[in-house]
């Protein structure tokens, strides 16, 4: 098995050198993300697809231009229904806030539930650093924290292995009898996690969503850690980008209506937990504290920046699974908590320590499969070339790129210097091709990235101007004979 993972913190292209080398990675993307892909038209096509979109994306607008009134809303309604509401600026201060509540309430054991935004802050590392004990309770995510790797997906943590590489991870961490039947791997790690729910002092988890004119927080599972982790620990604290708000009731299943049908291509999944408040006299279960952390963390830059339309995201993944970069390179090689197009225009913006997140916004090939794939019909395109545009303007374009650029418009504003240019790319690359019998099988530095996979047909050795002219010519010729012959 190759279980080598890729350095998030190595250099971009050497994350994507890692990625396309390992001869496994396309072909657990390639079975994950086309099934997943299928399963998400066949859901959206059950309903009315693209009315279902455009509700969705009314609620998402409306949402970011009334964000701070919400906020206060949800934060009200949260206090009042017995909850604390904490709010943070950065990872660090989610840190000390969790932390804080962690201390104080003698916590040795933490459980977790998926969550991106934990993930965004590493808030796993500050709780181990602290000498707590941290648990992931979700499936994918308990199997890569053993194999001690990041998610390299937003709804499938573990999409990058195959089924033999997930085998031989649970006989070598949890001592499993080789076998690759799912059933008996789920069992195994189901029983190995019903102990730890059962000694945890702290559930920790994220936040699809949270309705604002009641105070409750939503996770959608398809597994039943998420009730489990927020109701049975003394203490529940329940991590959310401060752009995770539903206005109201049916807001909130409008938004789970698209996000069940676009993540995982079911008209909804096993488990919607809602939790509004702490244990009260008379509840069976439900944890004694409910804390709530807002994480700023850069969002409001984006708003200001003019990228809000990117906070409309619901995490559903749909936008991953029909990227073609994507698709080829998996989650890893972006060096980010967030991958795909989304992630691409978020990592950058977000703050987040993400070594040459700058290059994100390059890896996309703009065919716009991700905007038409997106439940809130994001236009990640656009705001992709917008990014690549701000780089420009910040003059952090690459030399290469300023200089071709510079080369092509001073080529363009002169017809002598355009033909020229024509003449010689159909000189130089036909007296090339004559020596490989046809196309280019070699182009000269900076290009012969594109012959090391691929052969570069040759120029045209006529331009399209010469035989416009030579066809008039010929017509001329032949209406001139016509004219002769009559007389």
């Amino acid at each position: 098995m190759n279980t080598t993972t890729i350095d998030l913190h190595a250099p971009y292209r050497q994350r994507i050198k890692d990625a396309l080398g390992n001869p496994h990675l396309k072909t657990a993307l390639a079975r994950a993300t086309g099934r997943m892909a299928v399963q998400r038209t066949s859901a959206m096509r059950a309903v009315d697809g693209e009315q279902l979109r455009s509700q969705v994306r009314q609620m998402k607008e409306y949402v970011i231009r009334h964000l701070p009134d919400l906020l206060e809303e949800l934060e009200a309604n949260v206090t009042a229904n017995g909850g604390q509401v904490h709010w943070a600026q950065t990872a660090t201060d989610v840190h000390g806030i969790v932390l804080n509540i962690a201390r104080q309430a003698n916590v040795k054991k933490v459980l977790k539930a998926k969550s991106m935004a934990t993930e965004e802050v590493h808030l796993n590392h500050a709780l181990e650093d602290a000498g707590m004990t941290v648990v992931e309770t979700d499936l994918g995510e308990y199997i890569i924290q053993l194999n001690q790797e990041p998610p390299s997906h937003i709804v499938a943590p573990v999409i990058h292995r195959r089924l033999e590489d997930i085998a031989e991870i649970l006989q070598e961490k949890l001592d499993m009898p080789p076998t690759l039947d799912p059933q008996e791997m789920t069992a195994l790690a189901r029983g190995k996690l019903r102990q730890e729910f059962l000694t945890a002092d702290m559930g920790v988890s994220g936040c699809n969503f949270a309705i604002a004119e009641t105070g409750t927080v939503c996770i959608v599972t398809n597994e039943g850690n998420g009730r489990l982790t927020s109701a049975m620990p003394r203490v529940y604290v329940a991590v959310m980008g401060l752009e995770k708000i539903a206005p109201t009731v049916e807001d909130a299943f409008l938004q789970y209506q698209a996000l069940c049908r676009s993540a995982t291509g079911q008209q909804t999944t096993i488990y919607l937990n809602m939790t509004s408040r702490p244990r009260q006299p008379n509840d069976v279960d439900g944890p004694d504290e409910f804390h709530l952390v807002i994480l700023d963390n850069g969002r409001t830059d984006m708003l200001a920046e003019g990228y809000g339309e990117a906070l409309m995201c619901i995490r559903c993944g749909a936008c991953l699974n029909v990227c073609p970069v994507y698709r080829e390179i998996g989650g890893h090689a972006y060096g980010s908590t967030y991958s795909g197009p989304i992630g691409a225009v978020i990592s950058p913006l977000l703050h987040m320590d993400v070594t040459n997140a700058e290059k994100l916004p390059h890896a996309s090939t703009l065919c716009g499969a991700c905007r038409d794939a997106c439940p809130v019909k994001i236009d990640l395109p656009r705001l992709l070339v917008d990014l690549r545009a701000d780089q420009v303007d910040d003059g952090k374009a690459a030399w290469f790129d300023r200089t071709a650029m510079q080369g092509f418009v001073q080529t363009m504003q002169s017809r002598a210097r355009y033909e020229a240019a024509g003449k010689i790319a159909s000189l130089g690359s036909n007296v090339m091709a004559s020596f490989t019998g046809g196309n280019l099988k070699f182009m000269p530095p900076p290009l012969a990235g594109w012959t090391q996979s691929r052969d570069f047909p040759p120029f045209a050795r006529r331009s399209f101007r010469e035989l416009w002219q030579a066809r008039q010519s010929l017509r001329k010729e032949i209406t001139g004979e016509r004219a002769s012959a009559e007389s």
